[in-house]
């Protein structure tokens, strides 16, 4: 069965940020932002906590009833996510010494991110090792994606590795124009992945004689 998917609150910021340090701890990213293992298992859980509270005060921080997973997803109005209040201060009193590796990851994920649509970003999907595999990722996709296709609002993400990137294809996602972009310094390659809102859904809310959802900028400022 497929498990329910419900709303994070600040309480569950300790659990999920354990939750992505395990699920992202040896991806390439992670790897290329600190290369010392010992360091990333230290640093990971404050630095996820972080963007945790960040999330959960301007966006969507989907899980499960268990608290094995973790769906992370910004509004976005303009051209790029917003960033947390005092983001450079607080980046730096975790992340030191490798926060230029952290700023550097930013500006790559930056420069590819899409410009003039509004959609929503899926900063960060995590399951916890041993659950994965088992259908929860796909079920907070799904949850998100309906609502996304009743709001009829794009989504955006960028897939650290070939084979999620081959997940979020088979889920709608597409390749944007220009295709994979690498980390600097020979860094790993990422996958720039953005799904439109189904059609389906937006032609049953035409024939249905209901309105449409309005399209509404949220407030938010980098």
């Amino acid at each position: 069965m497929s498990p329910r998917v419900i709303a994070a609150t600040e309480n569950d910021i300790g659990a999920l940020s354990e939750v992505i340090t395990a699920a992202f701890l040896d991806l390439p990213p992670s790897r290329w932002l600190i290369s010392d293992a010992t360091a990333r298992r230290k640093i990971f859980p404050a630095y996820f906590g972080f963007y945790l509270e960040h999330v959960l005060a301007l966006g969507t921080v989907n899980t499960t009833e268990e608290r094995e997973a973790a769906a992370l997803w910004l509004p976005v109005a303009g051209d790029l996510p917003p960033l947390p209040a005092g983001y450079l201060r607080r980046l730096t009193a975790i992340t030191s010494p490798w926060t230029s590796r952290f700023l550097a990851f930013d500006a790559a994920l930056d420069a590819s991110h899409p410009a003039g649509q509004p959609h929503h970003y899926l900063a960060m999907l995590a399951v916890r090792p041993g659950r994965q595999g088992q259908g929860i990722g796909t079920a907070l996709l799904h949850a998100r994606h309906a609502d996304l296709d009743r709001q009829g609002r794009a989504a955006y993400l960028e897939a650290s590795s070939a084979r999620s990137r081959d997940l979020y294809l088979r889920h709608g996602y597409r390749l944007l124009t220009g295709g994979q972009f690498h980390l600097p310094d020979d860094g790993p390659p990422m996958w720039p992945l953005m799904r439109q809102p189904s059609q389906r859904v937006l032609t049953l809310a035409e024939g249905s004689g209901a309105p449409l959802p309005r399209r509404r900028d949220p407030e938010c400022k980098r």
